[in-house]
C-alpha cells in the first residue's frame, strides 16, 4: 500500500498543487508515446506466440492428442490443490503478522518468503533430499523410506505440498497487503459496539480482507500452472506430466520443428491462466470493498499469555517447511557419499571444490550474472522514467492504463510462454539487422527484460506516488523542462527504490529456470540450467553444493536489499514490516 500524500493543498484536491497533476498530465502528453511504445514492445513475444498458435491445422493435431489433455488434467488439478496450500499457509501467517503483537515478525516474514526467492528446482532438490531414502537428517531418527521405495514427494500430493510453500509468500504478501489498507477506525467501530477483539476480526476484518486473498490465490495458481522446476524434479519421475514439462521434452526433443506444437501448448497454458486472473478481476469486484485512505492502521491486537505458544507454534512450523529441507540440501552436499549418515567421518567440503572446478559452473556463474545484472542495471533505469510518466497522468490517463496493462501481462502469464514467444519472435534474424538473437545470451537477456519489467516497476512507482508534487513544480517554475526535472529532481529521490527494484530483478533473475530452460543453448548455461542438469543427471551431491551456493548468493542479495527497507515506501521490501 502506497502511503498518503502529504495533507491536501489550497485548490480542492488532495496531494495536488496548482497545475501539478494536470499540468504533468499535460507533459505526459507532449512525451512521443514511448511508455505506450514501451508496453507494445514488451507485448510483442506474446503476440507473436498467439500468431503462431492460430494455424487450424496445428491447432487440432495438438488438441486431439490425448496427452495434451493429460498433462492439462494434471497441470490444472496441482496447480489448484498447491492454491489451496498456500492458502493454508500463508493466510494464517498473514493474519499473525499482520494483526497481532507477535515478536520477530520481520524475521519471521523473512523466513516465510525465502522459498518464493529460492529457485523452484533447488526448493525441489531440497525435499527430493530430506524426504528420500538417503535422507540425512530422517534416516538417522529412522524415518526415512526404506531404500528402494519411491520417494514419497515424487507425487502428485509432493508436487502439492512443495509447490504451496514456494508460493505461499504470494497468498502471505497480498492479504497482508490488505490488512494495512483497512483503517484502524473501522475495528475500532466494531469495538465500540460491543463485539470481542477476535469478533471483530472475523466479523469486520476478514470480509474486507477477501479481495487481498482473492489476489493471492489468483497469483499462486498461476505461479504453480506456469513452474517448471517442481514438476521436472519430482512429476516426471513419478510419471505425471504437466503442460511445462511436456513443452519442454518436446521442444528437447525435436528442436525447432515443434515450435508450432509447442506454441499451441504454451497458448494452452497462457489461456488457463487468463481465465484464472478474469475469476479473480470478476471476485474482487463482488467483494472489493469502498474505504477511506489515509487513516490510521489497525492496532495490534494483543495475545496475552498465548503469545509465547503461538511464536513456537510458527516458528515450528516455519521449521519443518523451510528450514528442515535447506538443512538436508546443505547435510547432502557436506557428506562423502550421498546416502551416508552424517558425521565427523563422512563430512567433506570436496563437493563444493568439485562443482566449481566444473567448466560449465563456472560459465554458468558468470553467464547469471551477467544476465541478472544487466537486466536489473537496465530495468531499473528504464523504471525510472517509465514510472515518472505513468504517476504524471496519476494512473488515470489513457497512456497509463495502457501501458499499466501491458507491462504486467507478460509477467502475469506462466514464464514457459514468454520463453516460447521469444524463440519465435527472435528465430529469423531481425528485420533491417540481419543478425538472429536466437542460440545467443543475448535472446534470455531479451526475455528476462520483458519478464521483469514489473518487478524493477513497481518500486518506483510507489516512490513516484509518494513524492510531494511541489517539489517538481517548484523546478518546472524555475524554468526547467521535463527531462531535466527527471535527470535532477524525480531520479535522485527515487533512486533507492530503482536500486531496491533492481535488486528484486536481480534475485529473481539469477537462479530463473522456467524461461531459461526453454532459451539457452551450448556454452550458455545459465546457473538454475546446471543445477537442474546436475540432479537429473545422477550427480546429488555435486547439485546440492551447488544449490547451497547459489541459496547464499540469494541470502546475500536479500540482506542488500533489507538495507534499503527504512528509505523506501512499504511494501517495497516485502518481508519488512
Amino acid at each position: 500500500m502506497h502511503p498518503p500524500h502529504p495533507d491536501p493543498l489550497p485548490g480542492g484536491e488532495r496531494g495536488i498543487a496548482p497545475g501539478g497533476r494536470r499540468a504533468g498530465t499535460r507533459i505526459l502528453s507532449t512525451l512521443p508515446g514511448w511508455p505506450l511504445l514501451v508496453g507494445l514492445l514488451v507485448l510483442l513475444p506474446v503476440l507473436r506466440l498467439l500468431w503462431e498458435a492460430g494455424d487450424p491445422a496445428v491447432l487440432g493435431r495438438v488438441l486431439n492428442s490425448p496427452a495434451t489433455w493429460r498433462a492439462t488434467t494434471n497441470s490444472i488439478a496441482i496447480a489448484a490443490g498447491a492454491t489451496l496450500a498456500a492458502a493454508l499457509i500463508g493466510g494464517p501467517f498473514a493474519l499473525l503478522i499482520g494483526l497481532t503483537n507477535l515478536r520477530a515478525r520481520t524475521a519471521m516474514s523473512f523466513a516465510l518468503i525465502l522459498p518464493l526467492m529460492i529457485p523452484p528446482q533447488i526448493v525441489a532438490m531440497a525435499w527430493t533430499h530430506l524426504a528420500g531414502s538417503g535422507s540425512p537428517i530422517l534416516k538417522p531418527l529412522g524415518l526415512a523410506p526404506p531404500v528402494g521405495t519411491a520417494n514419497p514427494v515424487q507425487s502428485s500430493a509432493g508436487m502439492i505440498l512443495v509447490m504451496g510453500i514456494e508460493h505461499a509468500p504470494l497468498v502471505f504478501l497480498a492479504l497482508r497487503a490488505a490488512l494495512r489498507a483497512i483503517p484502524g477506525d473501522v475495528l475500532e467501530a466494531a469495538r465500540a459496539s460491543g463485539a470481542g477483539p477476535w469478533r471483530a476480526v472475523r466479523g469486520v476484518v476478514l470480509p474486507l480482507c477477501l479481495p487481498g486473498l482473492v489476489a493471492g490465490l489468483a497469483m499462486a495458481f498461476v505461479a504453480a500452472l506456469g513452474n517448471f522446476g517442481v514438476p521436472a524434479l519430482l512429476g516426471v519421475p513419478a510419471g505425471i506430466p504437466m503442460l511445462p514439462t511436456l513443452i519442454y521434452r518436446r521442444l528437447a526433443g525435436f528442436g525447432p520443428s515443434a515450435l508450432p506444437e509447442v506454441a499451441v501448448l504454451a497458448a494452452l497454458i497462457g489461456l488457463v491462466a487468463c481465465l484464472g486472473i478474469a475469476l479473480q478481476t470478476i471476485l474482487q469486484a463482488r467483494i472489493a470493498s469502498r474505504l477511506p485512505g489515509g487513516a490510521r492502521p489497525l492496532a495490534e491486537l494483543p495475545l496475552g499469555a498465548t503469545r509465547a505458544p503461538v511464536e513456537l507454534l510458527a516458528w515450528g512450523v516455519l521449521a519443518l517447511l523451510v528450514a528442515a529441507p535447506l538443512t538436508a540440501l546443505m547435510a547432502t552436499s557436506l557428506v562423502s557419499v550421498y546416502g551416508l549418515p552424517i558425521g565427523f567421518g563422512t563430512l567433506t567440503l570436496g563437493h563444493y571444490r568439485e562443482v566449481l572446478a566444473l567448466d560449465q559452473v563456472g560459465r554458468a556463474f558468470a553467464n547469471s550474472l551477467l544476465l541478472s545484472g544487466s537486466a536489473a542495471a537496465l530495468l531499473a533505469l528504464l523504471a525510472v522514467p517509465l514510472a515518472h510518466a505513468m504517476a504524471l497522468s496519476g494512473g488515470r490517463g489513457r497512456i497509463a492504463r495502457a501501458v499499466g496493462v501491458l507491462v504486467e501481462l507478460p509477467h502475469a502469464v506462466p514464464g514457459v510462454v514468454l520463453g516460447i514467444g521469444c524463440i519465435l519472435l527472435f528465430l529469423k534474424p531481425l528485420p533491417g539487422l540481419g543478425v538472429s538473437l536466437y542460440g545467443t545470451l543475448w535472446i534470455i537477456l531479451a526475455a528476462y527484460l520483458v519478464r521483469f519489467l514489473p518487478l524493477a516497476l513497481r518500486p518506483v512507482q510507489a516512490a513516484c506516488a509518494a513524492l510531494d508534487p511541489t517539489v517538481e513544480e517548484a523546478a518546472r517554475a524555475l524554468g526547467a523542462g521535463p527531462l531535466r526535472r527527471l535527470v535532477t529532481v524525480v531520479a535522485p529521490l527515487v533512486a533507492p527504490a530503482a536500486a531496491a527494484g533492481g535488486l528484486l530483478v536481480f534475485l529473481t533473475a539469477f537462479n530463473e529456470l522456467t524461461v531459461s530452460i526453454l532459451l539457452w543453448s551450448q556454452g550458455r548455461e545459465t546457473l538454475g540450467v546446471v543445477v537442474y542438469a546436475l540432479e537429473e543427471g545422477g550427480s546429488p551431491t555435486l547439485g546440492a553444493a551447488l544449490g547451497v551456493i547459489a541459496i547464499l548468493v540469494v541470502l546475500a542479495a536479500m540482506l542488500a536489499a533489507g538495507r534499503f527497507g527504512r528509505r523506501l515506501p512499504p511494501g517495497v521490501v516485502p518481508w519488512r514490516n
